[in-house]
């Protein structure tokens, strides 16, 4: 009677199979297009372009940082420890160093790797092909999004590993631990960042019809926030300044409601978080009072603190994220698919 009892409590559906096969197919199906998806991107001259232009603008911020640091140009205060760290963040002042053109770029490359993701399907009437086979529909979305993030991770880790090396040969000594840790860090933070802006361009991909009006509002997105959310910013911060002769309160206030709407810009929680994790002399990203600077000490952070104080930043990048594939979720999963004539 025990055994009965316990063999009548299993979950039912240890004794259906055919629920079991149809579930290994799909996940079956939805690697095969995960698969399909990384080697057409591979193939396609628009990620041979891509990585064209970005090697390029990494070969140049490499060349810059490499002169900087044979010019005795290191970075004031910080320490010899952290040397191989200038190799991301230094700059002779011709090109903007690693962390700039990552930051510039990286939108592109999310923007560029997705902004046809699903209207292409449709205007070329493979979707409702693919959507009739034996597959779950969110598979198809979910495949889109993994493989190009698949590639941008591959992309990213290959270019970071590349200004390793590049800095092993020119410095001659192998990173610390911690300075390799950091710029792991470093690397996945930058796919998230990327890969923010690919949810983005997937979620325009999903709202539009057409691939030019989607690629039209990813890049119109950039810009905004790369030219003309600053300068919005700038005309808030010359109406809201305070007097001159406002307490110290009453500044502090005003720098905390700055910093605020200056990081609802993905860009500046990128630079905010990277310069930390290559910095370990930063030990605040926010406005300081007078006690709180006297008797501190001008020592780098370790590692777990400057992961502490960037923690807000990458929970951000990741919310955004969510929310973004979230809402083309629900948008993929709400239309109606149809057939061509």
């Amino acid at each position: 009677m025990a055994l009965k009892e316990t063999i009548s409590r299993l979950p039912v559906r240890l004794f259906h199979p055919k629920e079991d096969a149809r579930s290994a197919t799909s996940t079956s199906a939805f690697w095969v297009m995960v698969r399909k998806e990384f080697s057409d991107h591979v193939r396609s001259w628009r990620f041979v372009i891509l990585m064209t232009i970005i090697l390029l603008a990494c070969i140049g911020s490499i060349y810059s940082a490499i002169t900087a640091l044979r010019s005795g140009n290191g970075e004031a205060g910080e320490s010899a420890e952290f040397l191989f760290l200038q190799i991301f963040t230094l700059s002779d002042g011709t090109l903007p160093n690693f962390i700039g053109f990552v930051t510039f770029l990286g939108p592109l490359m999310g923007i560029a790797l997705g902004f046809d993701a699903v209207n292409a399907e449709r205007s070329k009437g493979t979707l409702s092909r693919l959507i009739s086979q034996p597959i779950y529909r969110d598979d198809f979305l979910n495949a889109k999004f993994v493989s190009t993030l698949l590639i941008i991770a591959v992309s990213i880790f290959s270019l970071g590993l590349l200004v390793m090396g590049v800095g092993l040969i020119v410095i001659g000594f192998p990173p610390t631990p911690e300075e390799f840790w950091r710029v792991l860090l470093f690397l996945i933070t930058a796919i998230i960042y990327v890969g923010f802006w690919l949810n983005v361009s997937i979620l325009f991909s999903v709202r539009f019809r057409q691939a030019t009006t989607s690629a039209l509002a990813g890049i119109s997105l950039w810009i905004f926030f790369s030219v003309f959310y600053g300068m919005i910013l700038n005309l808030i911060a010359k109406g809201a300044a305070p007097a001159t002769d406002s307490g110290a309160e009453v500044v502090m206030g005003y720098q905390k409601l700055m910093l605020a709407l200056n990081r609802f810009s993905p860009s500046e929680l990128f630079n905010e978080a990277n310069t930390t994790l290559l910095m370990p002399n930063v030990r605040s990203l926010g406005p300081l009072a007078m006690e709180q600077v006297v008797g501190a000490l001008p020592s780098p952070l370790p590692l777990g603190q400057s992961i502490l104080l960037v923690w807000p930043h990458l929970t951000g990048m990741l919310a955004a994220t969510m929310i973004c594939f979230g809402l083309s979720y629900l948008l993929f999963m709400r239309q109606e698919i149809r057939s061509r004539s």
